[in-house]
This record gives structure tokens, C-alpha cells and sequence, in this order.
């Protein structure tokens, strides 16, 4: 009988996702600043800023590829490599927009598919009680790294030459690649490529057909707990009388410590709760907190408030959803690291079709409409959905997770 594999402590294992969330934080904020840095028009920035973050909801397209030929261990190198190359060399030379554009969105389809493969590889490791130490520690990882990287980036940049401050960044992002030593890679599969990518469609078609992966879907694409206001709020800043500088203490800072303790909060409540009713109560929760700020004065501390609420409980949403998604994926599951980037990609689509419809209520009724309009979809969604969960429910469901 052979002895069951030794793992490394489930915290160490979510921090590997540490190289996505550092890629993320220079893709939102440092990339901007240095693109803004050589005289290039907001509205431009905002565009390229768009377009990189895009693979986040389509580059599962190309995940098939993570489960057969090499490990996943080997691909997490690869692409996790790629992504920091694509950084370093955005730092060393980012004089040209559209070639920032370009590298950058190859960047984030390599750190995309680099999320893939290790949740993937994580996620088919652990035992199901492991479930939601493991999404909360991928949530602190990502929020922890994001906001290092928003941090000290645009530090590295200013006070170093070009070259220098590419390896130190790109250098840094590496980091977390060692914590592969201490965890052990299952054997890939042999299969060709093409087999996979022949088989996916399919796969995907008899996934619809499992009651588990069909509930996650829903939960993620429809708008019940994507707290999209997090990237409206940094530019509603003058609504509030609140300086450039405060704005970017909120959005910095106070982003990341909200984050983190969002991403923390997973592991005491979901020794209480299950999984999938404790993502709409995160929806449900924050929607009427948003709805609260609408009684408070326009002031810089109600903006304060605002951020550090949205950002909290975007986190721990994000959070829970990682938990669902390790659950579904279970223990030695072949396809693993195809059904966590479809996953996460559901869960990335909401924030971004949100957006648009946040603009618009601000459109409509400024601050006001647009903080309406999001809790009141995402509040009406998670009613509608808490009501379909109990229509379908097992006792499965309903048991502590």
C-alpha cells in the first residue's frame, strides 16, 4: 500500500497564487502611473488598463492545455516566468504605449493561465475540510501581493535605473515559485494537446450537467457578490471633497489591509456556515452596506469608509469563491486546473459588465445611482439565487463546510 503524499501546510500552498496578485497590482496601478508618467492621455491609460486585464475572463479558452502533456508544476513555471519577464521588461522600457499594451496582456494571459495551474494543482491535492483555509490563504496571497506591488513599485521605478528596477520587479515576482519545492507534483497526462482542447467542449457540456459546477456558475457569472464599485469609487473622489493624495491613501493602503482582513474573515465564517449561502450573505451584507452610505454626509471619511467597505467585502467574496471552486474541483480531479480558470473566469466576468452599469447609474443619478444601482442588483440576485439554492438544496448543502 502505498503512503499517502506528505503535504506542505495549507497556508504555504496559497501563497503561491502570490505571482498573480503581484502581476494584477502592477497591471491596475504601476503600469498606469508610468504610462501617465510619459504624458499619455487618461482616458487612453483606462483602455490599455482594460484591455490587459481582459484575459481574466477569456483565457480560460486556452486552459485545456494546463491538464495534459507536462505537470502543472511545470506550466506554473512557465507561464508564472513569462509574467514576470512581461513586467521586468514593461519596466525597462515603457516609452512605447501600444508595446506596454502588447507585452502587458501577454503578461496577464501568462499569469492567468500561471493562477490555472496552480489552483489547479493546490486544489486537487487537498482534502475537502481544506477547502476554505486554502481559497482564504489564494485570497490573502493575491491581496497581499497586489497591494506590495502598488506599494514599492513605483518606488523601485523612480529611484532606479531602468535595468536595475526591472530585476529587482521582475526578480521579486519569482519569489513564490520556490514554495514549489515543498509541494509535491502529480504526473501530468500524456495525452496530446489537441485531445484535450477536442475533449474540452465536451467536458464543458457534461459539466453543465453536474449539479455542483452548475450551481458555481450561476453563483459567479450572475452580478450577486462582485462588489464592482471598488473601481468606481477612486475616480467619485471630488463628490467627497477628498485630495488626489487621500484618494490614493483609501485606494493603496487601505485596500490592501481591507483586503486581507476580508480575505481572514473566511475561516471563522465558514466553520458556521455552508459555502454557497455564505457567498449570497456576503452579496446581501455588502449590498445593504453600500446602501447605508447613501445616509451619510460627503465627506473625505464617508469615501474612507466606502473603499475600505467595498474592498473588504469584495475580498472576502473572493475568498468564498475560491473555497466553492477548490470544492468542486475535489481531490485528484484530471481536468483540475481547466474547471478552476473557467471558475475564476465566471467570477472576473461580473466585475466587469458591472462596471459599465455603475457607470451608467452615475450617468443617471451621480454617486447616488451608482451606488443604487449596484446594491440593489446585487441585493435583488442573491434573493433570487438564495431562493433557487433552497429549491434545489440537498442536505449536502446545507451541512458546516
Amino acid at each position: 500500500m502505498n503512503e499517502p503524499r506528505r503535504l506542505p501546510p495549507v497556508w504555504l500552498m496559497g501563497l503561491t497564487n502570490a505571482l498573480f496578485g503581484f502581476t494584477g497590482g502592477f497591471a491596475v496601478v504601476t503600469a498606469p502611473e508610468m504610462l501617465a508618467a510619459q504624458g499619455v492621455p487618461g482616458g487612453h491609460i483606462a483602455v490599455i488598463t482594460a484591455t490587459v486585464l481582459s484575459p481574466g475572463f477569456w483565457a480560460f479558452a486556452v486552459a485545456p492545455m494546463l491538464d495534459v502533456r507536462f505537470s502543472r508544476r511545470s506550466y506554473a513555471l512557465l507561464f508564472g516566468t513569462l509574467a514576470a519577464a512581461a513586467v521586468g521588461y514593461t519596466v525597462f522600457n515603457h516609452a512605447h504605449p501600444a508595446m506596454v499594451e502588447g507585452v502587458m496582456l501577454a503578461g496577464m494571459v501568462a499569469a492567468t493561465l500561471y493562477q490555472g495551474a496552480v489552483g489547479g494543482w493546490m486544489g486537487s491535492l487537498i482534502s475537502k475540510d481544506q477547502d476554505s483555509r486554502l481559497g482564504m490563504w489564494f485570497a490573502v496571497a493575491n491581496t497581499g501581493a497586489s497591494g506590495l506591488m502598488i506599494l514599492f513599485a513605483g518606488s523601485i521605478v523612480e529611484h532606479f535605473r531602468p535595468a536595475v528596477a526591472a530585476g529587482l520587479v521582475g526578480g521579486a515576482m519569482l519569489v513564490p515559485m520556490l514554495l514549489f519545492l515543498a509541494v509535491p507534483a502529480p504526473g501530468p497526462d500524456r495525452r496530446l494537446a489537441r485531445e484535450s482542447f477536442g475533449r474540452f467542449w465536451g467536458e464543458v457540456a457534461s459539466l453543465l450537467k453536474r449539479r455542483e459546477v452548475l450551481i458555481a456558475l450561476t453563483l459567479f457569472l450572475l452580478p450577486s457578490a462582485s462588489f464592482a464599485l471598488t473601481n468606481v469609487l477612486g475616480g467619485v473622489g471630488r463628490a467627497f471633497y477628498a485630495s488626489r493624495n487621500m484618494v490614493s491613501l483609501f485606494g493603496g493602503a487601505g485596500a490592501v489591509a481591507a483586503g486581507l482582513a476580508g480575505s481572514f474573515l473566511l475561516q471563522p465564517l465558514a466553520k458556521r456556515f455552508a459555502l454557497r449561502p455564505l457567498y449570497l450573505g456576503v452579496g446581501i451584507t455588502g449590498g445593504l452596506f453600500t446602501l447605508s452610505l447613501l445616509a451619510l454626509p460627503r465627506a473625505v471619511w464617508t469615501l474612507g469608509l466606502a473603499m475600505t467597505g467595498e474592498n473588504l467585502f469584495q475580498a472576502l467574496a473572493f475568498a468564498v469563491g475560491n473555497a466553492i471552486s477548490f470544492e468542486v474541483i475535489g481531490p485528484e480531479n484530471p481536468l483540475a486546473a481547466t474547471l478552476f480558470t473557467l471558475l475564476m473566469a465566471a467570477a472576473n466576468l461580473p466585475i466587469v459588465y458591472m462596471g459599465y452599469i455603475d457607470g451608467h447609474g452615475y450617468d443617471w443619478d451621480g454617486v447616488t445611482g451608482s451606488f443604487l444601482t449596484d446594491a440593489s442588483i446585487s441585493i435583488a440576485v442573491c434573493l433570487f439565487l438564495y431562493w433557487a439554492l433552497h429549491c434545489w438544496r440537498r442536505p449536502s448543502d446545507y451541512v458546516e463546510s
